[in-house]
């Protein structure tokens, strides 16, 4: 623990939960030994692996692990550089423990005690969603409680986030995140990687009504959600095209991403529509509390940078009465600051974690949700 009196702390983060290998140092400012919003980021650093894993169609976790084990040292000593920040003004070492590919968080786990080891720091270990929940805390100082979409690449759920450690899952796919199922899609029509930004680009001259794709779970209540079976008739609509003519053509390809990208922006707006719902009503009382005026939705991960999402949760939120948090892609993205933040809460609210911390595939926030499908034997994976 930073010694007392204290009124701000400085971190350096480090983040190697999937292909992001990242370092960053933030200062959060303290009122009563608690950390308050904004934070003040020193320095981020970013190195991206979309290079080494884009003729793959998708993150190969060997050459991630390996990766993150070489740069993860270049990227702290650029972080620390960059902040103006020696490593005896620091208050502590943050770095994610989990969930993710676990070469990868290993990886980090151990650069971060070997740092702390070496410069007679406190180390945290965060749990890498927990860093994406508070992100709105960083950002803006955003109070609790408030509710968060989280979409990426290897995670989709609803959340809402009553304090730093306290999760309450509304909703989540029960197989693939969207981020996985744009990768695939991508994958199947041709396209490059990350498959995000590319089906994006190639809908905007596309027909979204050609092909009759499905909205999966929309039938049903509740806040789950799926997007396999979405991804799946995508691939059949262009067998079908590829059986009758030979092949698809630049508009087959458009359309067939529009589609795409339309059913998967209902499904997570109509999702998140009832989630806040929700929330409005089970957590009116705290919002009083905290003296809300309105509350908030907040979103995070790669894909929360998608236009048709994100004009639809803003008129959602716009029906509701609602604010829409949207954090600069960048901290929407893997990165370190978030991580660094999330360390600062837990730093100052339980103290330093042992050297002994493992590094753990999977760690759910919300630990009394029912694991779903593809949580396998050993839980939740987030």
């Amino acid at each position: 623990m930073p010694s007392a009196p204290h009124d701000a702390v400085t971190l350096l983060g480090l983040e190697s939960s999937c292909d992001e290998t990242a370092a960053a140092v933030v200062r959060a400012r303290l009122r009563d030994g608690v950390p308050q919003g904004p934070g003040e980021i020193l320095s981020s650093v970013v190195f991206g692996q979309a290079d080494l894993h884009a003729a793959f169609g998708g993150v190969v976790p060997e050459i991630a692990a390996r990766a993150h084990a070489e740069r993860l040292d270049i990227a702290a000593l650029r972080a620390l550089e960059e902040a103006g920040t020696p490593l005896a003004s620091l208050d502590a070492v943050a770095a994610t423990a989990g969930p993710g590919l676990i070469g990868g968080v290993l990886a980090g786990v151990m650069c971060g005690k070997g740092i702390a080891m070496g410069a007679g720091l406190p180390f945290v270990g965060v749990n890498h969603l927990a860093g994406h929940a508070l992100t709105p805390r960083l950002t803006e100082g955003l109070a609790y409680p408030y509710l968060l979409l989280l979409v990426s690449g290897g995670h989709c759920q609803i959340l809402a986030v009553l304090g730093p450690e306290r999760f309450r899952r509304l909703g989540t796919s029960i197989d693939d995140a969207p981020g996985e199922a744009f990768d695939k899609t991508a994958k199947l029509l041709g396209l490059g990687y990350p498959g995000g930004p590319e089906v994006e680009r190639a809908a905007k001259t596309g027909d979204p009504y050609r092909f009759a794709l499905p909205r999966p779970l929309l039938d049903r209540p509740g806040c789950e959600m799926s997007f396999s079976g979405l991804k799946t008739a995508l691939r059949r609509a262009r067998d079908r095209l590829v059986e009758a003519q030979g092949g698809i053509t630049p508009q087959d390809r458009a359309d067939l991403c529009a589609g795409f990208q339309a059913a998967t922006a209902e499904v997570l707006s109509i999702k998140t529509a009832r989630a806040m719902d929700a929330f409005a009503v089970d957590y009116a009382a705290d919002l009083a509390a905290a003296g809300t005026e309105a509350p908030t939705l907040a979103v995070a991960g790669g894909v929360a940078a998608n236009t048709p999402l994100r004009a639809a949760l803003t008129a959602a939120c716009a029906a509701r009465g609602w604010r829409l948090s949207a954090p600069p892609l960048a901290l929407c993205t893997d990165n370190a600051a978030m991580i660094a933040w999330a360390g600062a809460e837990r730093l100052l609210r339980h103290g330093p974690d042992p050297m002994d911390l493992p590094a753990r595939p999977r760690w759910p926030l919300d630990r009394e949700a029912a694991p779903l499908i593809g949580s396998g034997r050993k839980g939740a994976r987030a």
